[in-house]
C-alpha cells in the first residue's frame, strides 16, 4: 500500500451488510488507502458531500428507499458538488446507464464487481480523472489572468514610461549640478526608486507566469523574482 496516497469514498449504502463487504474489499486495494464514510441513504449522503471537502470520490446505490440515485445525483449537481460518482446497481440497465452517463456519473458497476480489482482500479481512476480536470481548469484559469495583467501592464506602461523618464533625467541633472549632501542623498533615493519601478515594470511586462506568494494574512502579491 503507498501510504501517501489517501482516498476517501462516501459510501451510500442502505445494506449494512454490503456496506460492510465493501469496505472490507476496498481495504485489501495495496495502490492506495480507502478510508469509506458510510451513509444509508440520500439526504444523509448528500449533508456529508456538502459538509466534507475531504471527500474524493462518491460510490453509490442505484436503487434506494426515498431518494435514488438519480435523484441523489441531481441534488448534488444544484448544489454545486462536482465530486465523481459511481453507481452500483444488481444489473447492468443501458437505459440507465445511458441516463446516469448524462448526469455527469463517471461509472457503473454490477454489485457482484465489488469482490474484484475493477471496484477499486474504477474508484481510483475516477479520482486522477478529476485531479486531472482540476489542474487543466486551473493552468486556464492562471492564463486568463495572466494576460488580463500584461494587458493592464501594457497600458500603465505606455501611461507612466515618460513621467518617470523625465524624473530621472531632472533628478540627474539636479545631481550633477550638486548641492547639500541632503539634497544629494534625496535626489539619489529618487533616481533608485525611478530605477526600481522601471525594472518591476520591465518584469510584469515579461511575465511568463501567473507566480503569486503570501504577502501578509490573506494578502498574495505576484512574485517578480
Amino acid at each position: 500500500m503507498n501510504p501517501g496516497n489517501h482516498i476517501t469514498v462516501l459510501l451510500v449504502e442502505d445494506n449494512i451488510d454490503f456496506a460492510k463487504l465493501v469496505r472490507i474489499y476496498l481495504g485489501r486495494f495495496e495502490e492506495a488507502e480507502i478510508e469509506i464514510i458510510w451513509k444509508e441513504n440520500g439526504p444523509d449522503g448528500i449533508e456529508e458531500a456538502v459538509h466534507n471537502p475531504k471527500i474524493d470520490a462518491i460510490l453509490m446505490d442505484y436503487f434506494l428507499p426515498g431518494m435514488n440515485g438519480l435523484e441523489i445525483t441531481r441534488a448534488l449537481k444544484e448544489k454545486n458538488i462536482d465530486i465523481p460518482v459511481v453507481f452500483l446497481t444488481v444489473n447492468k440497465d443501458m437505459n440507465l446507464a445511458v441516463e446516469v452517463m448524462k448526469l455527469g456519473v463517471q461509472d457503473y458497476l454490477v454489485k457482484e464487481e465489488i469482490s474484484t480489482p475493477i471496484l477499486p482500479k474504477t474508484i481510483l481512476t475516477v479520482v486522477e480523472k478529476r485531479k486531472f480536470q482540476r489542474e487543466v481548469a486551473e493552468l486556464e484559469i492562471r492564463q486568463k489572468r495572466l494576460e488580463a495583467m500584461q494587458e493592464m501592464i501594457v497600458g500603465i506602461t505606455s501611461e507612466i514610461s515618460s513621467p518617470l523618464g523625465a524624473m530621472k533625467e531632472i533628478a540627474d541633472a539636479l545631481i550633477r549640478r550638486g548641492g547639500s549632501e541632503k539634497s544629494s542623498k534625496y535626489l539619489w533615493i529618487i533616481r533608485e526608486n525611478v530605477e526600481r519601478i522601471e525594472s518591476k515594470m520591465e518584469k510584469l511586462l515579461n511575465l511568463k507566469e501567473d507566480k503569486t506568494v503570501q504577502y501578509i494574512k490573506d494578502i498574495k502579491m505576484i512574485d517578480l523574482s
